[in-house]
Parts: C-alpha cells; sequence; structure tokens
C-alpha cells in the first residue's frame, strides 16, 4: 500500500461560506461531490463513524483494520476499498505498522463540513 497525498478540503471553515450563505462554484461544488459521493454508501458511513468515533472526545483516535473488518459480512478485500474511497475523499488517512494498517480521520475534515452544512439561525426564531 503506497503513501499517496492528501490534500485537505477546506479546514478553516471561516474561510468557507456555508451552502445558505453563497451559491457553490464550479471546483468547490466538485471537490465537495466528491466527499459526499464517499459517504453516501452505508459501509463507508459506518467505516467513518467507526474511526471518528475513537479517541477522548470524537477527536478521531486511530483504528486498526483488523477492528473494522469483523464489524462487517464483507470481505478485507471490500473493506479495503471503501477505506481506500474515504482516503482518496480527503476524510481519513492511514499508516502501515507491520501487518497491519492504522486509520484516522484528518483534523478539521469533519468540521469542515459541518460548518458547510450548517445554515445560520435568525434571531429571535425558535422551533
Amino acid at each position: 500500500m503506497s503513501k499517496q497525498e492528501l490534500e485537505v478540503i477546506d479546514q478553516d471553515a471561516a474561510c468557507c461560506p456555508g451552502l445558505a450563505s453563497a451559491p457553490l462554484d464550479d471546483g468547490r461544488a466538485a471537490e465537495l461531490a466528491k466527499v459526499f459521493k464517499a459517504l453516501g454508501d452505508p459501509v463507508r458511513l459506518r467505516l467513518l463513524s467507526m474511526i471518528a468515533s475513537r479517541g477522548e472526545g470524537g477527536q478521531g483516535g486511530e483504528v486498526c483494520v483488523c477492528e473494522l473488518t469483523p464489524a462487517f459480512a464483507l470481505s478485507q478485500p471490500t473493506i479495503s476499498h471503501h477505506l481506500k474511497l474515504l482516503r482518496q475523499a480527503g476524510l481519513i488517512d492511514c499508516e502501515r505498522r507491520g501487518t497491519w494498517v492504522y486509520y484516522w480521520v484528518l483534523p478539521g475534515v469533519l468540521d469542515s463540513l459541518a460548518g458547510f452544512l450548517t445554515t445560520p439561525q435568525a434571531a429571535g426564531v425558535t422551533a
């Protein structure tokens, strides 16, 4: 498994407007579509959740692939394929240590997505 250089998109949510604050340009829409396509599969969404929920306060500690695979009724190569797609989307990264590969969520990625999807609440409006 080779180490790939991944660009983390929009770690600083303050620099990038949310969905409701400005229309997306073509480039930003293509970047986000890649991320949301990766998250559009239930297995990948569960994998990301399992990785992100590790560590204190949901900070996303490392998880060994040996801990992820048994949670699914899928083969190890299929799980590795899903993890590869999450890496290519810039959501997670990994490192091989001996026989095993350890995964973690890239810093700021989930906050950036949350910031993009959050709409500002109007003052005085209650649900």
